[in-house]
């Protein structure tokens, strides 16, 4: 059974946050957003919209089809594709 989007996202955003070094925080205010609502989203506990998620993946230096692409690889991956 695949993950939900969400999920997948949220852990991908955390894992490329991490990536850069970046806490929560520093994260958050790269974005614009409250450090909860970023806490949510890496949870999958929050549904964004389109354009936080652009504005997110903007913010790692990606384009969210970037981040889209990273996320199916860590999919395949994990499905032993």
């Amino acid at each position: 059974m695949s993950t939900p989007l969400i999920t997948s996202f949220g852990h991908c955003i955390r894992s490329l946050r991490l990536a850069q070094g970046l806490t929560q925080v520093e994260f958050s205010e790269r974005c614009g957003f409250y450090q909860t609502y970023v806490s949510r989203i890496e949870n999958g506990q929050a549904n964004p919209t389109l354009n936080a998620m652009e504005v997110m993946a903007n913010s790692l230096g990606l384009t969210l089809f970037e981040v889209f692409e990273r996320m199916k690889s860590a999919q395949d991956t994990s499905l032993g594709a």
